[in-house]
């Protein structure tokens, strides 16, 4: 699984701060941390104004400092284009991201033909905003699917994000969105990718819950299928746990409950068939995440105490 860290994100105050005052040292820092990451996501946001020019600076300094690969994501394509120049290897080069809306597909379809970078899609249209089913979702994707075959890219290149939404907002979603996964894995010959911003799944949950419900959910879409993941690179137990599903290899005991939860999303099988330690602390959290997370028990802020 391709990782790709979310650190350096305009949203963030701090951040964007540094990036007004283009604070190397600050920024280096993110980048370090980031290290373990295949992508370090440079998010510029709409990239214009007093941000105009900053996604090429960013391109430089991870350059200049890391062996990351890059994932370029803002909505201003010119700004893309002229930092995808400036990339050493624009065809591990994520374009992040387009929708099925004009003219934005054909821009960014058009940038990722012309560097045989790869490209993702967002299985949403302002027609339709994000689609409540997996088919809705699908039905989007074939449509900017077209497109691309249309420009020469190959499905290898595709990688397709079903749109995670927040458990505590809409909890149905979730489930939703592993079906998308393990349906956009199934309808593509050659297969194309799928990927995720996983912090959106536990975005308004209370902090202390914001890592397992994460993790959990990282692990049942790596049984989905998930080729990429766009996660926060200071959660070392998440990118180790992430690891060792790539490897099936346990290290901690409650590594066999995690490999068996993936196992069970691939097979089809139900979370009541899962042997597991109840007397585990950890353990019985990860199954009640489990729970919220595919629906079987209703979400609140306190779900781990029941």
């Amino acid at each position: 699984m391709k990782l790709i860290g979310e650190n350096i994100h305009i949203i963030s105050k701090n951040v964007q701060k540094a990036l007004l005052e283009k604070d190397k040292e600050y920024i280096t820092s993110l980048i370090n941390i980031q290290k373990n990451m295949d992508y370090a996501d440079l998010n510029a946001g709409p990239a214009k104004g007093n941000f105009a020019g900053i996604l090429q600076w960013l391109v430089e300094l991870v350059q200049e400092n890391s062996n990351l690969k890059i994932s370029l994501d803002t909505t201003n394509t010119d700004e893309m284009t002229n930092a995808l120049k400036l990339c050493k290897n624009p065809q591990d080069t994520f374009l992040n991201s387009t929708s099925k809306d004009e003219p934005r597909l054909e821009k960014v379809t058009n940038l990722a033909a012309e560097y045989n970078s790869n490209v993702i899609a967002l299985t949403l249209s302002k027609e339709t905003g994000i689609p409540k089913t997996a088919d809705g979702r699908l039905e989007i994707a074939f449509e900017i699917y077209e497109k691309c075959i249309e420009k020469g890219i190959e499905n290898e290149k595709i990688y397709f994000d079903p749109l995670i939404l927040p458990v505590c907002v809409e909890q149905s979603q979730a489930a939703e969105a592993l079906n998308t996964i393990k349906m956009l894995k199934e309808s593509f010959d050659p297969q194309v990718n799928t990927v995720i911003g996983l912090s959106n799944i536990s975005n308004g949950c209370p902090l202390e819950l914001r890592p397992l419900i994460n993790r959990v959910f990282a692990v049942l879409a790596f049984g989905a299928g998930l080729d990429a993941a766009i996660i926060d690179a200071k959660d070392t137990e998440l990118y180790r746990v992430l690891r060792m599903l790539e490897t099936s290899t346990p290290e901690k005991e409650v590594d066999k409950l995690y490999i068996d939860i993936a196992s069970m999303i691939s097979d089809f099988g139900e979370i009541e068939d899962i042997k597991y330690n109840s007397e585990d602390t950890e353990q019985n959290q990860i199954i009640k995440t489990v729970n919220i997370l595919l629906g079987k028990k209703i979400y609140s802020h306190s779900f781990t105490q029941i």
